[in-house]
């Protein structure tokens, strides 16, 4: 981990390290990092395709109220 150096006018100031060391950290970061399996990422993307086609729906018939309702008013509709 980086060494932290003294408080400078109020910010921490960390330590410059080199590019070695620095992928040196990178590599022990991702080996820490809990990956989703294969079956977690494709039943994940999945239900985002069902909530956009929802929310795209739900937006679609929203949309045909208010211009059947704005046609309505303003007697566009004839």
């Amino acid at each position: 981990m980086a060494q932290v150096l003294p408080v400078l006018r109020g910010q921490q100031v960390m330590a410059k390290t080199n590019a070695v060391e620095f992928i040196h950290q990178v590599r022990q970061e991702v080996a820490r990092v809990t990956w989703p399996s294969r079956k977690e990422t494709v039943v994940t993307t999945a239900m985002v395709f069902v909530m956009v086609f929802i929310a795209a729906a739900f937006f679609f018939l929203v949309d045909q109220v208010f211009s059947a309702g704005v046609r309505l008013l303003f007697g566009l509709g004839q």
